[in-house]
């Protein structure tokens, strides 16, 4: 992998602009700043890493977690150039850390392919950290600069021996050549400043997939745990585990791998018999969770092969319909990773959601065309199971649609009267509007009663609702309870759903705070990441937290919502007190209910956000379909976590 490192100098930096609108505007540059925020200021570091190892430059990229928040990535590639920048007269390790945009993705004899294009660099970690600390090692010596909130504190020198240092390390950077960044967010802008291990985990697996044949190693100094990955098979792997407890309509992914007019694309393909999707896309090694071209291209490219192959062994005829996406789309779990030259990748945002290269589209279309034309013609048992799968989901499609279209086409989407059991709040405009879902009748009424009913509207739900990972759309909607929630939501369902016509920004879910309630909640919430993401997606879905405990002292009234807070609770009034543990919402008045659990100035909502589809997809195949090894697997894992009301 080793290459030669000195066509790699000052010359081939970039400067585009400073500083101050990153920390004028954080959140226009990074999406937030809470924690997703600050996991983007790590991604941006290990995005530079990762543009070396994507150049044959470096093999290794470690992540460290150090104490007091403190966050180190470092690489065995060439070392970011030290030497004075020509046009600017100061290094161009300055250059690259105090600039935005500036870096070798942008200038000619940089990167070829890279991760960080449109996306803001280092710079911005650097803009938005108290400290910073770069080091650099090349041409047999290593140099350092420190920062602060994005200025350079001294100029580019020499490491000494012994450096006095903010922080405590304990890692060994063994490298010849490199870079390592270390920074420490500001706590002045984040909410949260302290790096969680197991999203860096997921995270930089992630991206272990895609870039095979490179080691990850991410360490935690402040709980000793440590994770290393690397993948030679990349994809395959990636395929595999999305697909992990699942049953396979055929047993080995479908690999495609094509380099078309300078654009390599890579795609993975499995079907299981499940009635969801699970497509993920990426470019240069990007997450576009938006899709973009080329999923356009893929998509077009499935659907064009399988009903040619349908039609190839007669099992449609020429005057038969063509089999559509959305048949394409039950059970299909697949992966598009394409990689470009930076200099004409193009992102529809800054933080890089979209791809917009429209000259992509055809080219994924053809190499994966290409590709599934070959693997149907040599693994023809293969392709029968496919297509015996698609054609199963053609029909349940028309069939749930028949039965979709019985329920919703005079719904709320056009008129219908909204069901019967829901108490709508008078307010119109569906961003100030929120929806209470709440268990049971009992519960339900005293919500009516206790709510603010100008922007307050309750649905109360009876019982437990259907399974939904395990059940077509037209099963679904023979449900009352979720027949009237569709119809609440205002939405639709199914491929006429309209998120746009939703009736409430905040749609919250209430239930008791025991075993019964937990499991309501858990079939909500998988019909919604089912069949409605995009509530979720939008930021739309919260959980009420309703107070565990009562504890009376006199006249005073204290809730508490936790274990640790009763304690704290005791231990503020002292002796003497009457202690009431809710099991039910249906226990308290609607005076209490309001209080306690809806009134916006008291209330605690936690929202449910889908960073993880992956995960997310994992978890609900185990809890809730029809494999009963994994999901009894993780109860005996996790059964001494339970906190059960006996």
């Amino acid at each position: 992998m080793a290459k030669d490192s000195s066509s790699y100098s000052a010359e081939q930096i970039q400067v585009l602009e400073g500083l101050e609108p990153v920390r004028k505007r954080p959140g226009m540059y990074i999406g937030s700043t809470d924690a997703r925020g600050l996991h983007h200021l790590i991604k941006e570091v290990v995005d530079n890493s990762i543009d070396e190892a994507l150049a044959g430059y470096a093999t290794n990229i470690w992540v460290t977690l150090h104490e007091d928040n403190y966050v180190t990535v470092a690489d065995d590639g060439r070392g970011i150039p030290v030497d004075i920048h020509p046009k600017v007269g100061v290094s161009a390790l300055e250059v690259i850390m105090t600039t935005l945009h500036a870096g070798g993705k942008f200038g000619e004899g940089g990167y070829k392919v890279s991760t960080g294009l449109h996306g803001v660099g280092v710079s911005a970690t650097n803009a938005l950290s108290d400290y910073v600390r770069a080091e650099v090692r090349r041409d047999g010596k290593e140099y350092f600069q420190e920062y602060e909130r994005g200025k350079a504190k001294s100029k580019v020198t020499e490491t000494s021996k012994d450096p006095k240092l903010p922080f405590k390390s304990n890692f060994n950077w063994k490298v010849k050549t490199g870079t390592k960044i270390t920074f420490l967010a500001d706590k002045t802008i984040f909410s949260i400043i302290i790096p969680e291990f197991e999203r860096l985990e997921k995270q930089l697996k992630q991206v272990a997939y895609l870039v095979a044949g490179i080691f990850f190693h991410l360490y935690d100094e402040r709980t000793n745990e440590e994770r290393h990955f690397y993948f030679q098979s990349g994809l395959a792997t990636l395929i595999k585990h999305l697909n992990k407890n699942k049953a396979l309509v055929h047993p080995e992914p479908i690999l495609i791998h094509k380099n078309v007019e300078g654009v390599d694309v890579e795609v993975a393909i499995q079907y299981n018999d499940g009635f969801n999707e699970n497509v993920e896309s990426f470019a240069n090694v990007v997450p576009t969770t938006e899709g973009g071209s080329h999923l356009t291209g893929f998509r077009i490219a499935l659907t064009r092969a399988i009903n040619d192959y349908a039609r190839k062994i007669e099992a449609l005829k020429e005057k038969d319909e063509n089999l559509t996406g959305e048949d394409m789309r039950e059970g299909l779990t697949a992966v598009i990773s394409i990689k470009m030259d930076s200099d004409a990748i193009q992102f529809e945002s800054q933080t890089k959601e979209k791809l917009g290269n429209a000259e992509v589209q055809p080219i994924v279309s053809q190499a994966v065309k290409e590709g599934l034309d070959m693997f149907f013609e040599e693994n023809p048992q293969d392709a029968k199971s496919i297509l015996e799968k698609v054609m199963l989901a053609a029909r349940a499609r028309a069939a749930a649609r028949a039965a979709k279209d019985a329920v919703i086409r005079k719904g709320a989407l056009e008129g219908m009267t909204l069901p019967g059991k829901l108490a709508d709040c008078q307010n119109r405009d569906a961003a100030e509007s929120e929806l209470y879902i709440v268990e049971g009748d009992s519960a339900g009424g005293s919500a009516k009663q206790g709510r603010d009913r100008k922007f307050q509207a309750i649905l109360p739900l009876r019982g437990k609702i259907l399974n939904t990972e395990r059940a077509r759309l037209d099963k679904i909607l023979e449900f009352e309870e979720i027949k009237a929630l569709v119809i609440a939501l205002g939405t639709g369902i199914g491929d006429t759903v309209d998120y746009d016509r939703v009736r409430y920004h905040r749609i919250i879910l209430m239930t008791d705070a025991d075993v019964d309630g937990e499991h309501i909640r858990t079939l909500l919430l998988t019909f919604f990441f089912r069949y409605l993401p995009e509530i979720i997606t939008r930021g739309y879905m919260y959980i009420a937290q309703p107070p565990l405990y009562k504890i009376q002292k006199g006249k005073e009234i204290n809730y508490a919502y936790s274990d640790d807070e009763k304690a704290q609770v005791l231990k503020r009034v002292g002796d003497g007190v009457i202690i009431s543990r809710y099991k039910g919402l249906g226990e308290m008045n609607p005076d209490q209910l309001w209080e306690t659990t809806m009134n916006p100035e008291n209330r605690v909502l936690k929202q449910v956000t889908n960073d993880d589809l992956a995960g997310a997809d994992e978890v609900f195949t185990m809890l809730m379909g029809d494999e009963v090894p994994p999901r009894k697997r993780f109860i005996q894992t996790h059964a001494k976590q339970a906190i059960l009301d006996i």
